[in-house]
Protein backbone atom coordinates (compact mmCIF):
# COMPACT_ATOMS: atom_id res chain seq x y z
CA UNK A 1 0.00 0.00 0.00
CA UNK A 2 1.31 3.41 -1.26
CA UNK A 3 1.83 6.41 1.37
CA UNK A 4 -0.36 9.26 0.80
CA UNK A 5 0.99 12.62 2.25
CA UNK A 6 0.03 13.09 5.94
CA UNK A 7 0.77 15.04 8.51
CA UNK A 8 -0.78 13.12 11.90
CA UNK A 9 -0.22 9.69 10.78
CA UNK A 10 -1.64 6.48 9.15
CA UNK A 11 -5.63 5.40 10.71
CA UNK A 12 -7.59 2.78 9.83
CA UNK A 13 -11.70 3.89 9.51
CA UNK A 14 -13.66 1.41 10.40
CA UNK A 15 -16.41 1.57 7.51
CA UNK A 16 -19.92 0.07 7.27
CA UNK A 17 -21.10 1.72 4.33
CA UNK A 18 -22.94 4.41 5.86
CA UNK A 19 -23.26 7.80 6.27
CA UNK A 20 -21.45 8.39 9.54
CA UNK A 21 -18.25 5.92 8.47
CA UNK A 22 -18.31 7.22 5.36
CA UNK A 23 -17.86 11.19 7.05
CA UNK A 24 -15.73 9.93 9.82
CA UNK A 25 -13.12 8.76 6.82
CA UNK A 26 -13.87 12.08 4.72
CA UNK A 27 -13.24 14.65 7.86
CA UNK A 28 -10.45 12.48 9.03
CA UNK A 29 -8.61 13.07 5.75
CA UNK A 30 -9.32 16.89 5.73
CA UNK A 31 -7.26 17.06 9.43
CA UNK A 32 -4.48 15.49 7.88
CA UNK A 33 -4.31 11.71 8.07
CA UNK A 34 -3.38 9.09 5.99
CA UNK A 35 -7.05 7.07 5.81
CA UNK A 36 -7.20 3.37 5.20
CA UNK A 37 -10.76 2.49 5.27
CA UNK A 38 -11.53 -1.48 6.42
CA UNK A 39 -14.95 -2.85 5.91
CA UNK A 40 -15.73 -6.33 8.19
CA UNK A 41 -17.90 -8.42 6.15
CA UNK A 42 -20.00 -10.01 9.09
CA UNK A 43 -23.05 -11.96 8.11
CA UNK A 44 -24.09 -14.28 5.20
CA UNK A 45 -24.67 -11.40 2.76
CA UNK A 46 -26.86 -13.67 0.30
CA UNK A 47 -29.05 -14.40 2.95
CA UNK A 48 -29.93 -11.12 3.99
CA UNK A 49 -33.17 -9.49 3.50
CA UNK A 50 -32.78 -5.83 2.30
CA UNK A 51 -35.44 -3.44 3.55
CA UNK A 52 -35.66 0.18 4.92
CA UNK A 53 -33.91 1.21 8.25
CA UNK A 54 -31.64 -1.92 8.18
CA UNK A 55 -28.12 -2.59 7.33
CA UNK A 56 -28.01 -4.72 4.24
CA UNK A 57 -24.52 -6.55 4.12
CA UNK A 58 -23.70 -6.49 0.50
CA UNK A 59 -24.96 -3.30 -0.37
CA UNK A 60 -23.04 -2.05 2.65
CA UNK A 61 -19.82 -3.56 1.56
CA UNK A 62 -20.47 -2.01 -2.00
CA UNK A 63 -21.33 1.57 -0.50
CA UNK A 64 -18.43 1.54 1.66
CA UNK A 65 -16.20 0.77 -1.38
CA UNK A 66 -17.77 3.20 -3.41
CA UNK A 67 -16.81 6.36 -0.96
CA UNK A 68 -13.40 4.76 -0.59
CA UNK A 69 -13.30 4.94 -4.16
CA UNK A 70 -14.53 8.91 -4.31
CA UNK A 71 -11.91 9.73 -1.59
CA UNK A 72 -9.47 8.31 -3.16
CA UNK A 73 -8.16 5.95 -0.36
CA UNK A 74 -7.10 2.32 0.27
CA UNK A 75 -10.27 0.11 1.21
CA UNK A 76 -9.66 -3.61 2.32
CA UNK A 77 -12.62 -5.91 3.03
CA UNK A 78 -12.05 -8.63 5.86
CA UNK A 79 -13.84 -11.79 6.20
CA UNK A 80 -14.80 -12.27 9.91
CA UNK A 81 -17.94 -14.13 9.32
CA UNK A 82 -17.19 -17.27 11.49
CA UNK A 83 -15.97 -14.98 14.42
CA UNK A 84 -19.11 -12.74 14.04
CA UNK A 85 -20.85 -16.28 14.44
CA UNK A 86 -19.37 -17.52 17.59
CA UNK A 87 -18.14 -14.46 19.42
CA UNK A 88 -22.26 -12.08 18.56
CA UNK A 89 -24.86 -14.46 17.09
CA UNK A 90 -24.61 -17.30 18.86
CA UNK A 91 -24.50 -15.55 22.57
CA UNK A 92 -27.49 -13.56 20.84
CA UNK A 93 -29.31 -16.76 20.83
CA UNK A 94 -28.47 -18.06 24.20
CA UNK A 95 -29.14 -14.86 25.93
CA UNK A 96 -32.39 -14.99 24.41
CA UNK A 97 -33.24 -18.58 25.70
CA UNK A 98 -31.93 -17.83 28.69
CA UNK A 99 -34.90 -15.16 29.45
CA UNK A 100 -32.77 -12.01 28.82
CA UNK A 101 -32.59 -9.05 26.39
CA UNK A 102 -29.15 -9.24 24.49
CA UNK A 103 -27.44 -6.07 23.07
CA UNK A 104 -25.44 -8.01 20.11
CA UNK A 105 -23.70 -4.01 19.35
CA UNK A 106 -22.10 -4.12 22.24
CA UNK A 107 -20.70 -8.08 21.77
CA UNK A 108 -19.66 -6.67 18.28
CA UNK A 109 -17.69 -3.86 19.80
CA UNK A 110 -16.32 -5.69 22.36
CA UNK A 111 -15.00 -8.55 19.98
CA UNK A 112 -14.97 -8.27 16.38
CA UNK A 113 -14.19 -4.52 16.11
CA UNK A 114 -12.20 -3.47 19.25
CA UNK A 115 -10.39 -6.63 19.33
CA UNK A 116 -9.88 -8.51 15.71
CA UNK A 117 -10.44 -4.63 14.13
CA UNK A 118 -7.48 -3.67 16.63
CA UNK A 119 -5.21 -6.51 15.05
CA UNK A 120 -5.80 -5.70 11.14
CA UNK A 121 -5.65 -1.69 12.10
CA UNK A 122 -2.00 -2.96 13.57
CA UNK A 123 -1.06 -5.11 10.88
CA UNK A 124 -1.73 -2.34 8.76
CA UNK A 125 0.65 0.22 10.69
CA UNK A 126 -1.44 2.26 11.61
CA UNK A 127 -0.99 4.70 14.54
CA UNK A 128 -5.02 4.71 15.32
CA UNK A 129 -7.94 3.58 14.74
CA UNK A 130 -11.19 5.61 14.08
CA UNK A 131 -15.35 4.74 13.89
CA UNK A 132 -18.20 6.24 13.26
CA UNK A 133 -19.56 6.38 17.09
CA UNK A 134 -20.97 9.57 18.55
CA UNK A 135 -18.66 9.99 22.02
CA UNK A 136 -15.73 11.54 22.72
CA UNK A 137 -12.40 10.99 23.40
CA UNK A 138 -10.29 13.71 25.64
CA UNK A 139 -6.47 13.21 26.51
CA UNK A 140 -6.13 14.02 30.22
CA UNK A 141 -3.03 14.27 32.28
CA UNK A 142 -4.37 10.53 33.43
CA UNK A 143 -4.56 9.37 29.67
CA UNK A 144 -7.77 9.87 27.41
CA UNK A 145 -11.10 9.48 28.77
CA UNK A 146 -14.20 8.94 27.36
CA UNK A 147 -17.38 11.11 27.16
CA UNK A 148 -20.24 11.43 25.94
CA UNK A 149 -21.60 12.37 21.92
CA UNK A 150 -22.32 15.87 21.95
CA UNK A 151 -25.97 15.46 20.91
CA UNK A 152 -28.02 13.72 23.87
CA UNK A 153 -30.09 12.13 20.91
CA UNK A 154 -26.97 10.51 18.66
CA UNK A 155 -25.00 9.99 22.09
CA UNK A 156 -23.53 6.07 22.07
CA UNK A 157 -21.70 5.89 24.90
CA UNK A 158 -24.14 3.14 26.12
CA UNK A 159 -23.21 0.80 23.68
CA UNK A 160 -19.08 1.06 24.16
CA UNK A 161 -18.82 0.96 27.91
CA UNK A 162 -16.47 -2.12 27.68
CA UNK A 163 -13.81 -0.34 25.93
CA UNK A 164 -10.38 -0.60 27.80
CA UNK A 165 -7.97 1.69 28.97
CA UNK A 166 -5.52 0.73 26.16
CA UNK A 167 -8.18 0.64 23.58
CA UNK A 168 -9.41 4.10 24.29
CA UNK A 169 -5.51 5.49 23.87
CA UNK A 170 -5.64 3.75 20.49
CA UNK A 171 -9.48 5.01 19.21
CA UNK A 172 -10.60 8.26 18.30
CA UNK A 173 -14.02 8.93 17.43
CA UNK A 174 -14.40 12.19 15.29
CA UNK A 175 -17.96 12.33 15.21
CA UNK A 176 -18.52 12.64 18.77
CA UNK A 177 -18.21 16.78 18.79
CA UNK A 178 -20.84 16.96 16.05
CA UNK A 179 -24.07 19.10 17.19
CA UNK A 180 -26.35 17.08 15.19
CA UNK A 181 -26.54 14.13 12.04
CA UNK A 182 -27.21 17.45 9.75
CA UNK A 183 -23.44 17.89 10.67
CA UNK A 184 -22.44 14.71 9.53
CA UNK A 185 -24.42 14.68 6.30
CA UNK A 186 -22.68 18.16 5.31
CA UNK A 187 -19.60 16.58 5.76
CA UNK A 188 -20.26 14.14 3.24
CA UNK A 189 -22.02 16.15 1.06
CA UNK A 190 -18.77 18.75 0.75
CA UNK A 191 -17.06 15.39 -0.26
CA UNK A 192 -19.81 14.25 -2.56
CA UNK A 193 -20.23 10.85 -1.25
CA UNK A 194 -22.60 8.59 -2.68
CA UNK A 195 -23.92 7.83 1.27
CA UNK A 196 -24.63 11.29 2.04
CA UNK A 197 -28.25 10.74 2.33
CA UNK A 198 -28.32 7.09 3.12
CA UNK A 199 -31.01 6.21 5.79
CA UNK A 200 -29.11 4.70 9.76
CA UNK A 201 -29.53 1.49 9.68
CA UNK A 202 -32.01 0.61 13.14
CA UNK A 203 -32.24 -2.77 13.04
CA UNK A 204 -29.61 -5.44 14.51
CA UNK A 205 -27.52 -5.64 10.94
CA UNK A 206 -27.89 -9.66 10.87
CA UNK A 207 -31.80 -9.60 11.56
CA UNK A 208 -32.83 -7.35 8.92
CA UNK A 209 -36.67 -8.44 8.45
CA UNK A 210 -36.18 -8.26 12.47
CA UNK A 211 -37.82 -11.12 12.98
CA UNK A 212 -35.74 -12.55 16.58
CA UNK A 213 -37.60 -15.49 16.99
CA UNK A 214 -37.38 -16.63 13.50
CA UNK A 215 -33.75 -16.29 13.57
CA UNK A 216 -33.16 -18.29 17.03
CA UNK A 217 -35.66 -20.76 15.56
CA UNK A 218 -33.87 -21.48 12.29
CA UNK A 219 -30.38 -21.00 14.42
CA UNK A 220 -31.44 -23.14 17.97
CA UNK A 221 -34.53 -25.67 16.17
CA UNK A 222 -37.25 -26.82 18.21
CA UNK A 223 -35.56 -24.51 21.32
CA UNK A 224 -38.80 -21.87 21.31
CA UNK A 225 -41.04 -23.79 23.48
CA UNK A 226 -44.34 -22.22 24.42
CA UNK A 227 -45.28 -21.37 28.60
CA UNK A 228 -47.66 -20.06 30.87
CA UNK A 229 -48.14 -16.85 31.10
CA UNK A 230 -48.77 -16.16 35.15
CA UNK A 231 -49.67 -13.21 37.07
CA UNK A 232 -47.27 -12.51 40.34
CA UNK A 233 -50.27 -13.43 42.49
CA UNK A 234 -49.87 -16.99 41.07
CA UNK A 235 -53.03 -17.09 38.88
CA UNK A 236 -52.31 -18.41 34.87
CA UNK A 237 -53.90 -15.86 32.55
CA UNK A 238 -52.57 -17.32 29.58
CA UNK A 239 -50.42 -18.84 27.42
CA UNK A 240 -47.23 -17.76 25.59
CA UNK A 241 -45.60 -18.80 22.22
CA UNK A 242 -41.96 -18.51 23.69
CA UNK A 243 -39.58 -16.57 26.00
CA UNK A 244 -38.36 -14.64 23.11
CA UNK A 245 -40.99 -12.59 22.57
CA UNK A 246 -40.62 -10.96 25.73
CA UNK A 247 -38.82 -8.62 28.13
CA UNK A 248 -38.86 -6.61 31.03
CA UNK A 249 -40.98 -4.40 31.17
CA UNK A 250 -43.08 -5.36 27.89
CA UNK A 251 -46.38 -4.08 28.00
CA UNK A 252 -47.93 -4.30 24.48
CA UNK A 253 -48.12 -7.92 22.98
CA UNK A 254 -49.10 -9.63 26.15
CA UNK A 255 -52.29 -11.07 24.97
CA UNK A 256 -53.88 -10.87 28.33
CA UNK A 257 -55.97 -7.93 27.70
CA UNK A 258 -58.85 -6.43 30.37
CA UNK A 259 -58.69 -4.79 33.31
CA UNK A 260 -55.57 -2.94 34.98
CA UNK A 261 -52.73 -2.59 32.47
CA UNK A 262 -50.45 -5.20 32.96
CA UNK A 263 -46.26 -5.31 32.55
CA UNK A 264 -43.67 -8.32 32.39
CA UNK A 265 -42.40 -8.46 35.58
CA UNK A 266 -39.67 -11.65 34.78
CA UNK A 267 -39.22 -14.24 32.69
CA UNK A 268 -38.45 -17.63 34.26
CA UNK A 269 -36.79 -19.65 31.53
CA UNK A 270 -36.41 -22.57 33.68
CA UNK A 271 -40.51 -23.08 33.34
CA UNK A 272 -40.90 -21.39 30.73
CA UNK A 273 -43.48 -18.58 32.28
CA UNK A 274 -43.84 -14.95 31.46
CA UNK A 275 -44.65 -13.39 34.87
CA UNK A 276 -46.78 -10.25 34.63
CA UNK A 277 -48.22 -7.70 37.31
CA UNK A 278 -48.81 -3.98 38.08
CA UNK A 279 -46.38 -1.34 36.96
CA UNK A 280 -45.76 -0.98 40.37
CA UNK A 281 -44.07 -4.29 40.68
CA UNK A 282 -41.23 -3.09 38.05
CA UNK A 283 -39.23 -0.64 39.98
CA UNK A 284 -35.59 -2.52 41.34
CA UNK A 285 -33.02 -0.64 42.82
CA UNK A 286 -30.52 -3.34 43.47
CA UNK A 287 -28.52 -4.37 40.31
CA UNK A 288 -25.32 -7.37 40.26
CA UNK A 289 -23.53 -7.04 37.23
CA UNK A 290 -20.43 -9.08 35.42
CA UNK A 291 -17.77 -8.78 33.56
CA UNK A 292 -17.24 -5.19 34.95
CA UNK A 293 -14.92 -2.55 33.40
CA UNK A 294 -13.70 0.06 35.05
CA UNK A 295 -12.30 3.54 33.15
CA UNK A 296 -12.44 5.70 35.85
CA UNK A 297 -9.44 7.03 38.54
CA UNK A 298 -8.84 4.28 41.67
CA UNK A 299 -11.23 5.39 44.12
CA UNK A 300 -11.98 2.67 45.81
CA UNK A 301 -14.65 -0.10 45.75
CA UNK A 302 -17.13 1.96 46.76
CA UNK A 303 -18.04 4.95 44.66
CA UNK A 304 -20.99 7.80 43.99
CA UNK A 305 -22.02 8.04 40.02
CA UNK A 306 -24.99 7.91 37.71
CA UNK A 307 -25.88 4.92 35.55
CA UNK A 308 -27.80 4.20 33.12
CA UNK A 309 -29.85 1.06 31.98
CA UNK A 310 -31.08 0.99 28.89
CA UNK A 311 -29.72 2.56 26.14
CA UNK A 312 -32.68 5.04 26.10
CA UNK A 313 -33.08 5.99 29.70
CA UNK A 314 -30.96 9.02 31.22
CA UNK A 315 -28.29 8.32 34.08
CA UNK A 316 -29.73 7.72 37.54
CA UNK A 317 -27.74 8.52 40.72
CA UNK A 318 -26.72 5.73 42.07
CA UNK A 319 -23.67 4.00 44.36
CA UNK A 320 -21.47 1.32 43.04
CA UNK A 321 -19.55 -1.31 44.71
CA UNK A 322 -16.88 -3.12 43.19
CA UNK A 323 -16.21 -6.43 43.87
CA UNK A 324 -12.65 -8.13 43.22
CA UNK A 325 -13.99 -11.08 41.07
CA UNK A 326 -15.05 -8.77 37.92
CA UNK A 327 -18.66 -8.43 39.81
CA UNK A 328 -20.34 -5.03 41.46
CA UNK A 329 -23.28 -4.19 42.68
CA UNK A 330 -25.05 -1.36 41.91
CA UNK A 331 -27.43 0.68 44.53
CA UNK A 332 -29.79 3.15 42.63
CA UNK A 333 -30.64 6.08 45.06
CA UNK A 334 -34.37 5.92 43.21
CA UNK A 335 -35.98 2.55 41.87
CA UNK A 336 -35.88 2.08 38.21
CA UNK A 337 -38.26 0.34 35.91
CA UNK A 338 -37.71 -2.27 33.46
CA UNK A 339 -34.25 -3.33 34.70
CA UNK A 340 -32.99 -6.62 32.27
CA UNK A 341 -30.82 -9.38 32.63
CA UNK A 342 -28.36 -9.72 29.81
CA UNK A 343 -28.73 -5.71 29.31
CA UNK A 344 -25.61 -3.12 30.01
CA UNK A 345 -25.54 -0.85 33.33
CA UNK A 346 -23.44 1.82 32.48
CA UNK A 347 -21.55 4.14 34.51
CA UNK A 348 -21.27 8.08 34.57
CA UNK A 349 -20.14 11.17 36.24
CA UNK A 350 -21.29 13.96 34.25
CA UNK A 351 -20.28 14.03 30.79
CA UNK A 352 -17.65 11.28 31.57
CA UNK A 353 -18.41 7.47 31.34
CA UNK A 354 -16.92 5.14 33.64
CA UNK A 355 -17.22 1.95 32.05
CA UNK A 356 -20.15 -0.33 32.89
CA UNK A 357 -20.70 -3.91 33.15
CA UNK A 358 -23.56 -6.83 32.35
CA UNK A 359 -27.06 -7.16 34.10
CA UNK A 360 -27.05 -10.41 35.79
CA UNK A 361 -30.19 -9.66 38.23
CA UNK A 362 -32.13 -7.35 39.93
CA UNK A 363 -34.41 -6.77 43.18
Amino acid sequence: MAAMNSTKGRIVVAMSGGVDSSATAALLMEQGWEVVGVTLQLYDHGAAVCRPKTCCGSKDIHDARAVADALGIAHYVMDMESTFQADVIDPFAESYLRGETPIPCVLCNQTVKFRDLFQVARDLGADALATGHYVRREDTAQGPVMLKGIDPTRDQSYFLFSVTRSQLDFLRFPLGGMLSKDETRAIALRHNLPVATKRDSQDICFVPDGDYAGLLERLRPGAILDGEIVHVDGRVLGRHAGIVHYTIGQRKGLGVGGGAPLYVVRIEAETRRVVVGPREMLGRSLIRLRAVNWLGEDEGEDVALEVRVRSTRPPKPARLTRHGDGTATVFLDQPEEGVAPGQACVFYRGERVLGGGWIVSAQ
